[in-house]
Formats: C-alpha cells, sequence, structure tokens
C-alpha cells in the first residue's frame, strides 16, 4: 500500500502472497502460524519511515526528536493497554513553534501532533477517545523528557475527510 514497486536495476522479483488480504486477515492468520503476539498486533508503519511523519524539512535533529517521542507515545499507549486496541497511533513532528516556559525562562519550542485511530480495514478511521489521564501522562512525558518540545496537541480527524497519516 503507497509503495512503489522495486526499482528496475536491482532487477529483482517482486512476491507479494499477502497482498490482497486486509490488516485484521493477515493477523488471524498470524494467529494460524503461532507468530508472535508482538509481531501479530504490530501498527503499520510508513514506507518512507518517520521522515513522512515530518512535515517540513527533514534534518537529523528532528528526525532524534522524533524519535523520542514516538518512542515515549508507544510506551505510554502500551501501559495504558490502547495498544490493540488501535489501529495506528503516532506522533508528527510539525513545522511549528510556540511560546512555552520552563522553570523561569520562556522557551520558543516545536510542536508534536499526536494521532490515534480506530478502524477495522484502514478504508475508514475514527479518532481513538483515548482517556484524559493517559493524554496527559504522553504530554507531561514528552515536555519534560524530550529537548525541543514545549507544545503537544491532540488530533482528533476522522477519515474521511482527513488521512491517518499526515503526510
Amino acid at each position: 500500500h503507497n509503495v512503489g514497486g522495486l526499482p528496475r536495476k536491482m532487477k529483482l522479483k517482486l512476491v507479494e502472497p499477502l497482498k490482497y488480504l486486509f490488516k485484521d486477515e493477515v493477523r488471524l492468520l498470524g494467529k494460524e502460524l503461532g507468530l508472535d503476539e508482538d509481531l501479530i498486533w504490530r501498527q503499520p508503519f510508513p514506507g518512507p519511515g518517520l521522515a513522512i511523519r515530518i512535515v517540513g524539512n527533514v534534518t537529523r535533529k528532528r528526525l532524534s526528536i522524533l524519535r523520542e517521542v514516538d518512542d515515549l507515545l508507544l510506551d505510554e499507549i502500551r501501559k495504558s493497554g490502547y495498544y490493540k486496541k488501535l489501529w495506528q497511533s503516532f506522533a508528527v513532528l510539525l513545522p511549528l513553534k510556540s511560546v512555552g516556559v520552563m522553570g523561569d525562562m520562556r522557551t520558543y519550542e516545536n510542536i508534536v501532533a499526536i494521532r490515534a485511530v480506530t478502524s477495522k480495514d484502514a478504508m475508514t478511521a475514527d479518532w481513538a477517545r483515548l482517556p484524559h489521564k493517559s493524554l496527559s501522562m504522553v504530554s507531561n512525558r514528552i515536555i519534560n523528557e524530550v529537548n525541543g518540545i514545549n507544545r503537544v496537541v491532540y488530533d482528533i480527524s476522522s477519515k474521511p475527510p482527513s488521512t491517518i497519516e499526515w503526510e
């Protein structure tokens, strides 16, 4: 999905035996085959990687920030027991900065958006109604543990009209 074929110069043949199965069907097959639960319930991840979740310039520093945020987010989602209930959850680093206060100092740092959706097949998706306590924990951890972030927003858009990923 959303991925082109292999470059011609590689002279490889693409074999996709599960191409026409939906994610829920792939999960059922994984269970039948006895695959590890973590593998079966892994959330979709974009082919281009985290770069697709950085709106604007992609730099090593911005990738590092997003990687930290994403790790914290997924850690908290797992702790809350919501990981398997969500189709997908991730962070998006925005090309905006915001004024904030840390201690006695004013800051001007990045904004990160959190996206969590429920779906059966990704053709449509609804924003996840995560508990306020979980959202508060995620926000506090990100702002206090990740240098360069001073504001966290939660995306409450459904698909359609929005898409699951931002880019």
